[in-house]
C-alpha cells in the first residue's frame, strides 16, 4: 500500500481495522489529535484529496492511493500557511488542543461555505474560546499587538506557543514516542454498589502480550482523595488505587497491562469477577435518610467524612439575625427551590498519562494535569517513596476547568510503572471520562428573601442539598464555596444557611469551573430579581441598594476562620452601570413573529481570587548568556493564558520584552513548588510570584552593575534591556559577560503564599426571545461586564470571558449528564450531549472596570472561573422578564419549557 502524507510517500501497511488517526501518529504526526473517536468533535480533522474529514472514522486502508494533509504539512517547506497565520494574528485558540483541526476545516472552506460557519465548523468543536476569535480569524481581524521593553503588562501580546500550536508542533500528553511501551485499560464495574469476591485471571494472563492483571490485593491499602489541595483537611479520605468495594458503575476494577491496546481491551474482557451485589442508592434525599445503604461505613471524622452512617460527606449550618422573624415583617419575601443537573468538563484532551523508571529509579509521571507538585505529594505518599524519587510534570494541557485537579489516572500508571519496570501508558477513551472521572455538583437549593418597602434586604436564605456521587473529592469545598460569595455580596442582617453533601451510588462530582457558585447563583439572583418586581424596582437599582461596598463586612453565616478576604478593588458598581448601559442601547429588528416573547434579565457575582489556607507559588527566574532571562514557574498551562501572563509580568519588571523570557513550568523537576493551576489563581498566586522573582532580579541586576560600575545600586535604573548607572549603560548581555568572567549566574527567586486574598466581580446581562409554542430560546444580546483589576493582557482576558459564558450556555441551555434508575450514565459521549458549536454561541460584549488592585500581581485579578458562575442566573431571569414564568431547573430545554408555555399561553 502506498500512502501521500504532507507531500511524501509512505509504503507501511496499518494494522487490520486501523483507523486513519492512530496511523498518521503513529507515523509521528502528532497534530492529529484524538478527542472523541466517534468523529463528534473534530480535533483529529485532516484533509483527503483536500477535504477535510474526521479521521478516526475513515479506516486507514481507504487512504491508499489519496493525498493526506496533516496540520503539520498545509504549510510546505515548514512554513506557515495563511490560515495559521490568520489564527496567530486572531489568537483564535486557547488551550489549542482543537486548534489543528479547526485551522485544517477552515482552510478548506470555500467563499459559499464561509457565508454559514454555523453549518461548515459544526464538525469541530472548541472548549475554550467561545468561537468568537476563530470568526475573528476567517474574517483577516487582527488581535494582537506590540510593546516596547518595560510595558508588556496591559498589552494584548500573543501567546508564546502559538506558532507551534497552529503547526501542530506544541507537545500535549501523547505527543511523544516511548520505546517499550506497555499500555494499560482498566475493567470498571457494571454494579452501582457491590463487593469483589474473587477476580479469575487466569483467561487474561494466556492473553499474547498480556503482562500483569493489577487488582486490589496488587495496591497499597492506603486511603486518599482524588482530589488535590494544598491542606488535606478540604478533603475526605474515602479512596483506594483499587478498591475491594465498588460504589459506582464505571469505577476501577482491575488494570490489564500489555504490549498493545488491542490485547490489554481483550485481557479485559476476558477477567472473571465474581461481585457481591449490595444495595444502592441514587437519589441524595433518599441517601440521607433514615435506613438508607450506607456507601462509606467505615469511615469516621478521622477520615474527614462527617456523618458515614447517614451519607453525609460534609454540612455547614449557621445563622445570624433571625431570618424567620424578618421574613414575617417583610414587605415583599420570595421562596423557591432551583435544581441543577450534572455536567461534563468535557475537555477535549481526555484524562491520560505516562510513567516509566529511569536509570536513576525516580518514577517520572507525563500527565494531563492542573496540579503537577500536588499529584507528586500523593504518589510519594500513596506509595511510600521519597518525594525525590518521583517526578510529575505537564507540557501544554488540552482543557482542564477544574476536572484535571484531580488524580484519576497518575496512581494507576504509577503501579503499572513499578510492578512491571516498563513505561506504561493509560489515556481514557471519550466514554470513561464519562463514566469515570468527575462532573458538576448537581444542587438542589431551596431559597427564602425577604425585603422592606424601601428596597433594602432583610432576610437572605439558603438550604441546599449537594450530590458528591460516590467519592468525596471536593465535596466540603465546592459546598462552603457554594454558601459563601453568592449571598456574601449582599448586605443583609438576617442570614441562614443549612447546607448538606451526600454520598450517592454515581459517577463521582469534584471540581468545575465556579467551584459550587453557578448552582448557588442560580437560586440567588432569581429571589433578588422577584422581591425587585414585587417592589416595582429596577433590578440594577434594587441591586445597587444591597450590594457590599467598600468597608461592609462580606459575610455568610457558616463564617471561615480564615479572615484575609479583603477589598484589592472594587468594581462592582461600575460592572452594573457598564451592563445597564449596554443593554439599554436600541436593539436591532429581529423580524420575530408574534409568537416570540422577549425579555431581558442580569445577575450578578462575587469570587475570592484564591481559595482558602494557603495556595502557594514559587517562581525563579535567571540571566541568560545571551543577555535574555529564564522564568521557571510551577503553574501549568491548559488555555488559562497563564504562560502570557508570565512573561508580561517578567518583562515589564525588567524592562524587557516578552521573548527575552523565556519560560520553564509545570514540573517537579525544576524545583520550587506550586499548588497548582486551579481557583484562579494562575495570574494571581503565582503571577504574584514570578512578580516577586522579577524583581529581586532587578535588584540583583542593580547591585552587580553598580559594582561593575563603581556606583551605589539605590542609583542604577533599568531601562531597555540594559542598567544604567550615572551615564554607563550595561546591557543584560554585557552583565552576563562580565558574571560569567567572574563565575557567577545572576539568579533570583520569589513566593506568593494567596494571602490575603482579594475579591472579583461579575456582571452578566442577557436579551432573549422565548417561543412561547415551541420553548425555543433566541439569545438577541450577551454582555458581561468584569472587574479584573488592572487587565494583564485585554485581548486574552477577554477570551477567558467569552469562552467562560460559552461553556455555561452549554451547561444553561442544553449539556446534561443523564442517570438512570440504576446510576448508568446514559449518555456518555458527545453525540448524545450536546457541547455548544459554532451555531449555538451567540457574541459576548465583553466590558471592563477601571480598577487596579492592590494585592494582585501588578494590578491584576483573577478572570478565569468568574465569568462562568453569573450566565444561568441571568439567563433564567431573562426568561421569567419574557414569559412571566419562573423556570426553576436548568437546562432550559424547550421541552423542559413547554409544558409551562402552554399551561399559560394556550397550544
Amino acid at each position: 500500500m502506498s500512502y501521500q502524507i504532507n507531500g511524501r510517500q509512505f509504503s507501511h501497511a496499518p494494522r487490520a481495522g486501523q483507523c486513519l488517526r492512530t496511523f498518521l501518529r503513529e507515523l509521528g504526526h502528532f497534530g492529529v489529535k484524538k478527542g472523541c473517536d466517534a468523529g463528534d468533535c473534530g480535533a483529529c480533522t485532516v484533509l483527503v484529496d483536500g477535504e477535510p474529514v474526521h479521521s478516526c472514522l475513515i479506516p486507514a486502508f481507504r487512504a491508499d492511493g489519496h493525498a493526506v494533509t496533516t496540520i503539520e504539512g498545509l504549510a510546505p517547506d515548514g512554513g506557515t500557511h495563511p490560515m495559521q497565520q490568520a489564527f496567530l494574528d486572531a489568537q483564535a485558540f486557547q488551550c489549542g488542543f482543537c486548534t489543528a483541526g479547526m485551522i485544517l476545516t477552515c482552510a478548506s472552506l470555500n467563499q459559499a461555505q464561509r457565508q454559514d460557519l454555523g453549518a461548515s465548523l459544526k464538525g469541530n468543536l472548541c472548549r475554550c474560546t467561545g468561537y468568537r476569535a476563530i470568526e475573528d480569524a476567517l474574517d483577516g481581524r487582527t488581535n494582537i499587538e506590540d510593546a516596547a521593553a518595560g510595558t508588556a503588562f496591559g498589552r494584548s501580546l500573543p501567546a508564546p506557543a502559538g506558532p507551534q500550536v497552529v503547526r501542530g508542533a506544541a507537545c500535549y500528553t501523547f505527543d511523544m514516542a516511548i520505546a517499550g511501551l506497555l499500555h494499560v485499560k482498566m475493567l470498571r464495574s457494571p454494579h452501582a454498589h457491590a463487593k469483589i469476591i474473587s477476580i479469575d485471571k487466569s483467561a487474561t494472563l494466556r492473553v499474547p502480550g498480556v503482562h500483569a492483571v493489577l487488582t486490589f490485593e496488587d495496591a497499597p491499602d492506603r486511603l486518599f482523595s482524588t482530589a488535590r489541595h494544598e491542606k488535606a483537611w478540604m478533603d475526605p479520605d474515602d479512596t483506594r488505587v483499587l478498591d475491594q468495594v465498588v460504589r459506582f458503575i464505571g469505577q476501577k476494577v482491575a488494570a490489564v497491562v500489555a504490549e498493545s491496546e488491542a490485547a490489554a481491551e481483550d485481557g479485559c474482557r476476558r477477567l472473571k469477577v465474581d461481585y457481591e451485589i449490595l444495595p444502592a442508592v441514587i437519589d441524595p434525599a433518599q441517601a440521607i435518610a433514615a435506613g438508607a445503604p450506607v456507601l462509606h461505613g467505615d469511615k469516621t471524622p478521622a477520615q474527614r467524612v462527617a456523618d458515614a452512617r447517614h451519607n453525609i460527606v460534609a454540612e455547614t449550618h449557621g445563622e445570624y439575625g433571625d431570618v424567620a422573624r424578618a421574613l414575617a415583617q417583610a414587605a415583599v419575601t420570595y421562596e423557591g427551590t432551583f435544581t441543577t443537573q450534572r455536567v461534563q468538563h468535557a475537555a477535549l484532551e481526555t484524562h491520560g498519562g505516562l510513567a516509566w523508571l529511569d536509570s536513576d529509579g525516580i518514577l517520572n509521571v507525563r500527565s494531563s494535569t492542573q496540579t503537577p507538585f500536588l499529584t507528586r505529594r500523593a504518589l510519594a505518599d500513596i506509595f511510600n517513596l521519597a518525594p525525590d524519587k518521583v517526578r510529575v510534570y505537564c507540557e501544554r494541557v488540552g482543557g482542564g476547568f477544574g476536572g484535571k485537579q484531580e488524580m484519576f489516572v497518575e496512581d494507576i500508571l504509577a503501579l503499572a510503572a513499578l510492578k512491571t519496570g516498563r513505561p506504561v501508558k493509560l489515556e481514557l477513551t471519550r466514554e470513561e471520562q464519562f463514566i469515570a472521572t468527575s462532573t458538576r455538583h448537581p444542587m438542589r437549593v431551596a431559597v427564602k428573601a425577604g425585603a422592606d418597602s424601601e428596597g433594602k434586604l432583610t432576610a437572605l436564605q439558603l438550604d441546599v442539598l449537594s450530590n458528591t456521587g460516590a467519592y468525596g473529592n471536593h465535596a466540603g469545598p465546592v459546598l462552603l464555596h457554594a454558601v459563601g460569595e453568592c449571598i456574601a455580596v449582599y448586605n443583609c442582617p438576617n442570614k441562614k444557611v443549612d447546607a448538606v453533601v451526600a454520598y450517592t451510588n454515581t459517577v463521582p462530582a469534584g471540581a468545575f469551573r465556579g467551584y459550587g457558585l453557578p448552582q448557588t447563583l442560580f437560586a440567588v439572583e432569581a429571589a433578588i430579581d422577584e422581591l425587585a418586581k414585587g417592589l416595582g424596582i429596577n433590578a440594577y437599582e434594587f441591586r445597587r441598594r444591597n450590594v457590599i461596598k467598600p468597608g461592609d463586612p462580606m459575610l455568610s453565616p457558616p463564617g471561615s476562620e480564615h479572615t484575609d478576604v479583603i477589598y484589592g478593588s472594587y468594581g462592582l458598581d461600575q460592572c452594573l452601570d457598564l451592563v445597564e448601559r449596554a443593554m439599554r442601547e436600541e436593539a436591532p429588528k429581529t423580524g420575530l413573529s408574534a409568537d416570540w416573547l422577549t425579555g431581558e434579565g442580569i445577575a450578578l457575582t462575587m469570587i475570592d481570587t484564591v481559595p482558602p489556607d494557603g495556595h502557594i507559588a514559587d517562581a525563579s527566574i535567571s540571566l541568560r548568556e545571551d543577555g535574555g532571562f529564564e522564568l521557571t514557574v510551577g503553574t501549568a498551562e491548559f488555555g488559562n493564558g497563564t504562560s502570557t501572563v508570565h512573561r508580561q509580568i517578567a518583562a515589564s519588571a525588567l524592562a524587557t520584552t516578552v521573548d527575552q523570557i523565556r519560560l520553564r513550568q509545570s514540573d517537579t523537576a525544576h524545583g520550587g513548588h506550586d499548588t497548582g493551576a486551579y481557583g484562579s489563581t494562575g495570574t494571581f498566586v503565582a503571577g504574584l510570584a514570578t512578580q516577586h522573582a522579577a524583581e529581586n532580579m532587578s535588584g540583583e541586576l542593580k547591585a552587580f552593575a553598580g559594582r561593575a560600575a563603581g556606583m551605589d545600586a539605590a542609583s542604577c535604573t533599568l531601562e531597555n534591556d540594559a542598567v544604567i548607572c550615572g551615564k554607563q549603560r550595561l546591557s543584560f548581555a554585557r552583565i552576563a559577560e562580565i558574571a560569567r568572567s567572574e563565575a557567577k549566574t545572576l539568579r533570583a527567586s520569589g513566593t506568593s503564599e494567596g494571602t490575603p486574598r482579594s475579591v472579583a466581580f461579575n456582571v452578566q446581562g442577557f436579551r432573549v426571545a422565548v417561543n412561547k409554542g415551541t420553548g425555543e430560546i433566541k439569545i438577541l444580546k450577551s454582555v458581561q461586564a468584569a472587574d479584573a483589576g488592572r487587565v494583564a493582557n485585554p485581548m486574552q482576558c477577554r477570551g477567558q470571558v467569552e469562552g467562560g459564558v460559552a461553556q455555561s450556555l452549554g451547561a444553561t441551555l442544553y449539556e446534561e449528564m443523564v442517570i438512570d434508575d440504576r446510576g448508568r450514565v446514559v449518555n456518555a459521549k458527545f453525540r448524545d450531549y450536546h457541547l455548544p458549536s459554532f451555531a449555538d454561541i451567540p457574541r459576548t460584549e465583553v466590558l471592563f472596570a477601571d480598577t487596579v488592585d492592590t494585592i494582585g500581581p501588578m494590578g491584576a485579578k483573577s478572570m478565569s472561573e468568574s465569568p462562568y458562575n453569573p450566565v444561568a442566573a441571568a439567563l433564567g431571569n431573562a426568561l421569567a422578564d419574557a414569559t412571566g414564568i419562573r423556570f426553576t431547573a436548568v437546562p432550559f430545554k424547550p421541552d423542559r419549557l413547554f409544558p409551562l408555555l402552554q399551561e399559560k399561553f394556550g397550544s
